[in-house]
């Protein structure tokens, strides 16, 4: 069985924990998309962990994971990850991979990414890693992949400070390094993992551009970046929250308003922690958007659908959610691709019935009071995808499971 984990929102939904918590059954954990930029919060038995190129199946002693092709690498940030995986107890070695097509982020590449946004008129508000560069130099067959590090005529290219640099983690990166799709070939037939990175909203061509993330964050780059067809993949799941989060600049356009709902919006940051794993800024937030998750539903075609940080609400008498736009006047109920559109998008808001009650303790969908179900029915009938897996806290044993995943 291989399992895609998506995030259906614009990143941060709690696909940390969802990917913690299924790597129990599977064998092999594989990210297939991102780099440093990106932050997985994991909660195991109070203690966390906050990881960003580490695939979270790392936290299980037995299992193996890789980092996938469609990956953008920075060693000084990687070794320094694992390094504090090993502080804590967790023995990595000999259980992480990286693909050997998989891109290298060399350290001026961080300056030229916050160059680039600072010298755009309309900034996306980058985390400043490396990644927009890594991947353009990839699209511009000018990247270095791990596969190229023993390719001499290759690293002649490379001197001082780049040179000195790969010097110091090259062997370290080739004791690690793997055939990717012949690793997926010979365990066609174990149960697999695809861990993505950012969100559906954030994929190059499918997400909200140019304020978008430069690798495919989409359910299709579990295959380009994993040496896999698509044939091959059995299930995707997109992990969104009970409301909506963003982080950089672009359109949300349920986000709510700093003057009517400022009160409201510290409320559901505060609660939910929304503030960055790898940047530490505070999240914009918002009504969960309807629209966009239907969308990202469709583009992705999500199997089904995993709600997280549905107990945020729990103190609330009344809940909202976005069902549509108002755009200039006219309703509308599908995703634009216009930005323009989107920066002028109002929400349409449905209202729901709040259940005044905790949430952690609830262990099975019929545990969970009645008006908590009558929201989750309301968003699988809109998005018409099934919600499979309810979260209701940071500890893995805070899941409601609907339908095993690992069940076809």
């Amino acid at each position: 069985m291989k399992v895609v984990i998506i995030g259906a929102q614009w990143g941060d939904e709690g696909k940390g924990k969802i990917v913690d918590y299924l790597a129990e059954k599977a064998k092999y954990v594989v990210r297939y998309a991102g780099g440093p930029n990106a932050g997985h919060t994991i909660v195991v038995d109070g203690k966390q962990f906050a990881l960003h190129q580490v695939p979270s199946g790392i936290l299980y002693p037995e299992k193996q994971v890789f980092l996938g092709a469609g990956m953008v690498i920075d060693p000084e940030a990687l070794f320094n990850e694992l390094a504090m995986l090993k502080e804590n107890g967790i023995n990595w070695e000999g259980r992480v991979f990286i693909s050997d097509r998989a891109h290298i982020i060399l350290p001026r590449y961080r300056q030229m990414d916050k160059d680039r946004d600072a010298s755009r008129k309309r900034p996306i508000g980058t985390t400043g890693r490396g990644i927009g560069i890594g991947y353009s130099e990839k699209a511009q067959r000018d990247g270095l992949r791990l596969a190229d590090l023993d390719w001499k005529e290759k690293m002649a290219e490379y001197d001082g400070e780049d040179k000195a640099y790969l010097d110091t983690y090259k062997d370290r990166l080739l004791s690690m390094r793997v055939d990717l799709t012949a690793k997926m070939w010979e365990f066609r037939s174990d149960d697999i993992l695809f861990e993505g990175a950012q969100g559906a909203m954030l994929d190059i061509d499918s997400g909200t551009y140019p304020y978008v993330s430069s690798g495919a964050s989409c359910a299709a780059g579990a295959a380009t970046g994993c040496g896999i067809g698509p044939h091959d993949l059995d299930k995707i799941l997109g992990v969104f929250k009970a409301y909506e989060t963003r982080v950089g600049n672009g359109p949300m356009p349920s986000e709510f308003n700093d003057t009517s709902e400022g009160e409201l919006c510290q409320y559901v940051r505060d609660r939910g922690r929304e503030y960055g794993v790898t940047t530490g800024r505070a999240r914009r937030c918002g009504y969960l958007d309807l629209v966009a998750l239907r969308y990202a539903c469709r583009v992705n075609s999500l199997d089904g659908l995993v709600l997280t940080h549905l107990d945020i609400y729990d103190d609330m008498d009344q809940i909202e959610a976005c069902v549509a736009y108002d755009i200039n006047g006219k309703i509308v109920t599908d995703f634009p691709a216009n930005v323009e559109a989107m920066n002028a998008a109002k929400p349409v808001l449905e209202k729901f019935s709040g259940w005044k009650t905790s949430l952690k303790n609830c262990k099975t969908y019929n545990d969970l009071p009645k008006n908590a179900r009558a929201y989750i029915e309301y968003i699988e009938d809109f998005t018409k995808t099934p919600v499979d897996i309810v979260s209701v806290g940071y500890e893995r044993d805070e899941t409601v499971i609907r339908k095993d995943p690992w069940k076809k």
